[in-house]
């Protein structure tokens, strides 16, 4: 899948902004509050509705404009449209795909994946459980609709239950009681799927953790991944989540809060056997947030068939010269990719074959250049 156009209006510094993008690499490059990051913003926001740097969207809207919409262009077998519209009034997104009103979200998640490698990666390697909970959650939802379906419902579950338990703790009686049997039963029958195929996914995932690792450091080092859950003897995951949710029960109704499940796992990443998050040295905890990224494009493009939109944000201001022409080869195998830089000095270094694309950003406006 390639994204062959894109078009912004009311969009940050991007009044009216259209853009024809290279099949290969295309390096967007530019001074610091230029608008380059921009351009990555509004594909992420084709590819999910949401923001890409969490911003919210009404900061998104250009200064005394009311709206802002994108458009993208995206060519696999056939070309598909999709607009998306920002009303600060309504405060609500409107998304179509070729015309056709897309009526959730969740439904154009996987439609067109998308893989990004920006600055706000390295919590998934340093921050908190919740973070490599959602890196994981991210891949597999977008190369699984299943997957998806379930994560979503398995929240809705958590939020019903812990209102249940909250009212039990006020008002105990048999009759919530039994409601919460109910959404017990539901929690575990949804959560016990969510962690099988965690699991899964850990053990496939693996191998294409490892070959991206060895593509930018060779075989000095080698990376793994955990999943770190609460059935370590090997007992059957549902019953063992039963009765964990039986010897919690008290617990639970007395801070109204759901403690077992999926929501509290965690991932173990290493780095020859050693917790990268205690011992891993700040050059380790990047080239690990590289691969992830590189092995997350790879996973979803061979589950899915279709090959991912990948966006890079200023990434190769922060690498040392070694790795930033490993990863500039590594490239070579993405297909389209797209690249923000400041430093144009950087481009000697990064592997600039024909075909690729210069997207030189200035306040706004856009200029091309191709090598």
């Amino acid at each position: 899948m390639v994204l062959k156009e894109l078009e912004l209006t009311s969009f940050r510094l991007h009044t009216k902004t259209v853009l024809k993008f290279s099949d290969k690499l295309n390096y967007i490059v530019g001074g610091n509050g230029q608008g380059k990051t921009t351009i990555l913003e509004a594909i992420y926001y084709l590819c999910t509705t949401k923001n890409l740097n969490q911003a919210l969207d009404k900061e998104v809207v250009t200064f005394n404009k009311d709206d802002f919409e994108v458009k993208g262009l995206f060519k696999e077998k056939v070309e598909n449209k999709v607009q998306l519209l920002f009303s600060k009034e309504t405060n609500k997104k409107n998304t179509s795909l070729n015309e056709k009103t897309v009526s959730k979200a969740s439904n154009l998640i996987g439609k067109f994946p998308v893989v990004t490698l920006i600055q706000l990666d390295h919590a998934i390697t340093m921050g908190s459980p919740a973070e490599r909970r959602k890196f994981v959650d991210s891949v597999i939802s977008q190369s699984s609709d299943t997957y998806l379906k379930t994560l979503i419902d398995y929240n809705r579950i958590l939020k019903q239950r812990s209102q249940l338990l909250s009212n039990i703790r006020e008002n105990y009686s048999k009759s919530l009681m039994m409601q919460l049997d109910s959404w017990t039963e539901q929690l575990v029958k949804n959560g016990t799927y969510l962690i099988e195929q965690r699991i899964a996914f850990c053990n496939g995932f693996k191998e294409y953790l490892k070959k991206s690792y060895e593509k930018i450091m060779g075989d000095k080092e080698t990376p793994g991944i955990e999943y770190i859950f609460f059935n370590n003897n090997n007992e059957l995951i549902e019953k063992k989540f039963f009765d964990l949710l039986n010897e919690e029960r008290d617990n639970e109704i007395r801070r109204a809060a759901n403690l077992i499940g999926p929501h509290r796992d965690d991932f173990l990443f290493t780095i020859n056997g050693m917790e990268l998050r205690k011992y891993g040295s700040q050059g380790q905890h990047k080239t690990f947030q590289i691969a992830l990224r590189f092995g997350e494009f790879f996973f979803i493009k061979d589950k899915k068939g279709i090959t991912p939109v990948f966006l890079m944000d200023d990434v190769f201001g922060e690498l040392d010269t070694y790795r930033a022409q490993k990863i500039s080869e590594y490239l070579r195998e993405i297909g389209q990719a797209f690249i923000t830089m400041t430093d144009f000095g950087k481009l000697e270094e990064l592997y600039t074959g024909n075909g690729n694309l210069i997207i030189k950003v200035d306040n706004g406006i856009v200029s091309y250049e191709e090598l």
